[in-house]
C-alpha cells in the first residue's frame, strides 16, 4: 500500500479531497467538476478509500463519498513542528514589512 504522503501527492486525489471537504459527492459529480473520466475518478476514489481517506454510502442508485478525517489528522499532527517554524518566520516577515511600509493613514485622523 502507498504511503499517506504518496497518496496525497497525486494532484487528482488532492482535488477530490478538496471537493469532498465541502460536501459529499457522487462519482458523476466529481467527474463533472474536475473534468476527469469516470474510470480515473473511480480509480482515485478506490485508492483514497483503501487508504482510509474517504468512505462511501449508498443513496438509492449512487454512492456518495465523504472524507474520513483520521488520516488527515495524522498528517496535521506530523506537520505541527513545521507549522511552528513557518509561524516564526512569517511573524518575522510581517514585522519586517511593517517597518518598510507604514500603515496607511485614515482620512480625518492625524498621526
Amino acid at each position: 500500500m502507498e504511503s499517506t504522503f504518496a497518496i496525497i501527492a497525486e494532484p487528482s486525489r488532492r482535488a477530490i479531497l478538496s471537493l469532498l471537504a465541502s460536501s459529499e459527492q457522487s462519482v458523476g459529480e466529481i467527474e463533472e467538476k474536475l473534468k476527469l473520466s469516470q474510470p480515473s475518478v473511480s480509480k482515485h476514489l478506490r485508492v483514497l478509500r483503501e487508504a482510509g481517506f474517504v468512505e462511501a454510502r449508498v443513496d438509492a442508485q449512487r454512492r456518495l463519498y465523504r472524507i474520513k478525517p483520521e488520516p488527515l489528522m495524522e498528517i496535521d499532527a506530523w506537520l505541527e513542528p513545521f507549522r511552528r517554524y513557518w509561524s516564526v518566520h512569517v511573524d518575522a516577515l510581517e514585522r519586517h514589512l511593517d517597518q518598510l511600509e507604514p500603515a496607511p493613514r485614515r482620512k480625518g485622523k492625524k498621526p
